[in-house]
């Protein structure tokens, strides 16, 4: 199995597809990595050569932030957010969406299991 900056990618899959297992590269940034290095996407990791994965490797580090670095950085985005009261930051701080999305009916993602509030339902009728 190969090791591309710090993440163990699958050995049987292909290679475009293996690459987005690295936090912070998708399919159009792992189809550009694979064309600098000038290495065929649809190979299986397990046929790469050490020079291929030493390839794709430096271009990852030369061009691109992946992995723990980027995480620092967005969370010290959000943080900064939070920090300067923006309404992207309350969001975040409430944990509801912070892109303009409705709340009333959907949201149950971020906003978690629904709690029923008390009062609600229709009362038996009591015999007198």
């Amino acid at each position: 199995m190969a090791r591309i900056s710090g993440v163990t990618i699958p050995a049987k899959k292909q290679v475009w597809v293996a690459l987005t297992y690295v936090y912070g590269i998708g399919e159009k940034t792992s189809y550009d990595i694979l064309k600098q290095a000038k290495v065929e996407p649809t190979t299986r990791v397990e046929k790469l050569t050490d020079a291929e994965v030493q390839k794709i490797q430096e271009i990852i580090n030369s061009d691109l932030v992946v992995e723990g670095e980027l995480q620092r950085i967005v969370t010290a985005n959000i943080k900064r957010l939070k920090d300067i009261r923006a309404y992207r930051g309350l969001r975040h701080a409430a944990s509801l969406p912070s892109r303009g999305q409705r709340t009333k009916t959907n949201a149950r993602t971020r906003r978690g299991k629904k709690t029923t509030v008390g009062g609600t339902a229709k009362k038996a009728p009591s015999k007198t």
